[in-house]
């Protein structure tokens, strides 16, 4: 074989290496955040979710009343919960309540109806790192606006405090 056709092989050799290197960058995979909902897979997880805002939800009608909902906002209604998760590494990147309510004033004179409506995006005061099973977990139970958040000194309910 003449030093030609040995750089030729060569050359030929290398050609059938760049797909393959081609293929394994394609390969790598970057994770990004999903909604809880797209995240969770087994029917305890899913449940344990749903009975978290279930709860929540409960929770936050039983006090309404008493705290964040005198004043000029009487009617506030939750409207969701809702956490974004990392699909590789199930940490969670945030979670939000939102909330709404309205004031409404009849002019004697006219009739017209004037409405104040108002919304909240009240985000939940979360550890870095935390990750929805610790939240799942933390959180089961029928009062999840009172427990401890985890790796924190700190519940759901005082962030509302912050936001509403």
């Amino acid at each position: 074989m003449t030093l030609p056709s040995k750089l030729s092989i060569a050359a030929l050799s290398l050609s059938f290496l760049s797909p393959v290197s081609a293929l394994a960058v394609e390969k790598t995979v970057t994770s990004q955040y999903v909604d809880t909902s797209a995240y969770l897979t087994s029917e305890a997880d899913i449940e344990a979710w749903y009975q978290l805002t279930r709860s929540l939800n409960q929770n936050f009608d039983a006090i309404c009343g008493d705290t964040f909902c005198e004043g000029e906002y009487s009617n506030i209604e939750s409207l969701r919960f809702r956490c974004s998760v990392n699909d590789q590494t199930g940490q969670l990147g945030q979670c939000v309540w939102v909330f709404a309510a309205s004031n409404e004033e009849v002019d004697p004179a006219t009739g017209a109806v004037t409405v104040d409506a108002q919304t909240w995006s009240c985000q939940v005061p979360l550890a870095p790192s935390t990750t929805i099973q610790q939240l799942l977990t933390a959180l089961a139970g029928t009062s999840p606006l009172y427990a401890t958040l985890p790796n924190t000194q700190t519940t759901i309910y005082e962030g509302l405090g912050d936001c509403l």
